[in-house]
């Protein structure tokens, strides 16, 4: 595929770096020519030095020949012109970053009225991600599937735990609910178990269930399930406006502590609900001011992440439930993972996921489609989402009777708004949702699962 990423920043960089990895042949543009020698010669892919809104630039970019374009410089209005212009200049699809709230009401006409294939806002999704976490505070991540009907769910596993010394395949009996364990992480190592795997302390599961099955597990287990009560955000930007809508629409105690005082005052204006501190987030007394210890939660949002991390450390044995670090620059993965954080939140990977998962569906066969596209474990594994349309061929075929890719499984199927978790016999229907886990990378079609 022929794909033109305008805009080499944070998530420009992470999109080559996906995008050139799968077969795709992949262009970039940006105004400096340093950042494109440097983001070109990396990935080996081809680089333009000029503006993306230009039909000169874009040109030279062989818009004529792309499937799609990307924009994801650092201005919405930049974003959605170069989409107008790659329109008109290509008829390719075209996918916009759009940050600015004011646009988030109108997204649905922009996208109509602009012929946009895609509007995806990066902090916006990342909020939806930290709600779906202060909501379910017992675990790391949390994915959805199937339009939020089903759920995976990663976790520790405690050195107390009930689920220590027990084989995979005895835990649904042992515990009376339906929860499949589709990949654990191990000293480092990342695997896709099999029943006879034993479940030790320390170990990462990651489970899949519906809602209210991953509760009554982790109630069963002995996990606090509800979801917290109070919330103190360090850093006012738009992530924090966007969660502190999302929790005090759910009842969610919002507290905010931010350096600016333009900023406090506007967040005072958008967030009549919401108590808005002007101060030091990173100021030890303040936080004792503002009993850090009596709150259940704590979202490090600042714009450092140095200084979320730091914040991150000194609350973690304060606050109740939940501690979530935002991460934006950093990418010593090994170094952060070491420090033992709560949850960690990339606004870019999120906003990668959305557009690779779309660039995938565009590859897709008749026979099925990419719904939901997740990287995990550091991009080790992945959770796809396939929709099994009326003319695929992989229909009434018992799993015992496919010959699957090693490292792989079929961990759930969604059928009629219900999860089943699958057997042997079991067969793909049309209008099924099935999820598939795997150490493997660039599916873009159930078929892909089949070994050759």
């Amino acid at each position: 595929m022929q794909i033109i990423i305008v805009g080499c920043g944070k998530v420009g960089r992470a999109l080559v770096g996906q995008l050139s990895g799968e077969d795709n042949n992949v262009t970039v543009v940006d105004m400096n020519p340093d950042v494109v020698k440097g983001v070109s010669t990396f990935y080996d892919v081809m680089g333009v030095t000029g503006n993306g809104t230009s039909y000169t630039t874009l040109m030279e970019a062989d818009i004529e020949h792309a499937d799609i374009l990307i924009a994801v410089t650092h201005s919405d209005e930049v974003n959605l012109l170069c989409c107008v212009v790659a329109k008109r200049a290509g008829n390719c699809h075209t996918i916009a970053r759009v940050r600015n709230p004011i646009y988030s009401a109108e997204r649905g006409f922009l996208r109509k009225e602009l012929g946009l294939s895609m509007i995806i806002n990066p902090e916006f999704a990342a909020a939806m991600e930290i709600a779906r976490l202060l909501r379910f505070p017992s675990a790391i991540e949390i994915d959805s599937f199937s339009r939020g009907r089903i759920e995976m769910l990663r976790f520790k596993v405690r050195e107390d735990s009930l689920l220590i010394g027990y084989a995979l395949k005895d835990l649904s009996q042992k515990l009376s609910v339906d929860v499949l364990v589709c990949a654990v992480e191990r000293s480092g190592n990342v695997l896709i178990p099999d029943g006879d795997f034993v479940v030790r302390g320390g170990d990462v599961l990651s489970v899949i269930a519906i809602p209210g099955n991953a509760s009554a597990f982790f109630k069963k287990i002995g996990i606090r399930t509800n979801q917290v009560k109070n919330t103190l955000i360090i850093g006012g930007g738009e992530i924090t406006y966007y969660l502190s809508q999302l929790l005090l629409s759910t009842g969610i105690k919002v507290k905010i502590v931010e350096k600016n005082r333009e900023r406090c005052e506007e967040l005072s204006e958008l967030l009549p609900k919401a108590t808005i501190i002007c101060g030091d987030g990173s100021d030890q007394e303040l936080l004792n001011e503002e009993h850090l210890e009596q709150m259940d939660s704590l979202v490090a949002s600042t714009d450092i992440d140095e200084e979320n991390i730091i914040l991150s450390l000194y609350a973690k044995d304060k606050v109740r439930s939940k501690v979530v670090t935002k991460l934006n620059h950093l990418d010593f993965n090994d170094v952060i993972h070491s420090l033992n954080l709560d949850s960690l939140v990339y606004p870019k990977n999120i906003t990668a996921e959305y557009i690779l998962q779309y660039v995938r569906a565009m590859g897709n066969s008749m026979g099925s489609n990419v719904e939901t596209l997740y990287k995990l474990m550091d991009g080790r594994v992945e959770a796809l989402e396939f929709l099994i349309r009326p003319l695929s061929n992989m229909t009434g075929i018992r799993l015992q009777d496919m010959k699957l890719k090693k490292n792989l499984l079929v961990a759930g199927i969604g059928r009629k708004g219900k999860l089943i978790i699958p057997g042997g016999q079991d067969e793909f229907m049309p209008g099924d949702s099935v999820i598939v886990v795997t150490t493997n990378t660039g599916f873009r079609d159930i078929h892909d699962i089949l070994a050759e």
